[in-house]
């Protein structure tokens, strides 16, 4: 995957449900992975806001994603498309 300059919870909320869907992926399968049941990874996956940062990382890990920080006038981050 390439890189993806997020901005809001929304996009990151996009990012992470696209990414589930291109690895075909149920939520049951992704909620098992991260030993939740499927209804509670539904709620995570509709309000990312209700995600702590530990599940966050979880996530992440799961569908086999890193995350990156750089400062926001980087030459990285001025590389990256902001772009959805």
């Amino acid at each position: 995957m390439t890189h993806r300059l997020v901005h809001s919870p929304e996009q990151l909320a996009v990012l992470l449900k696209t990414t589930r869907k291109a690895r075909r992926l149920t939520q049951g399968e992704l909620a098992a992975r991260m030993g939740l049941s499927a209804n509670r990874f539904s709620e995570l996956e509709s309000d990312l806001g209700a995600l702590t940062v530990q599940r966050l990382f979880e996530l992440t890990q799961a569908l086999g994603l890193e995350i990156f920080v750089a400062n926001a006038d980087s030459p990285a981050a001025a590389a990256t498309p902001a772009q959805w």
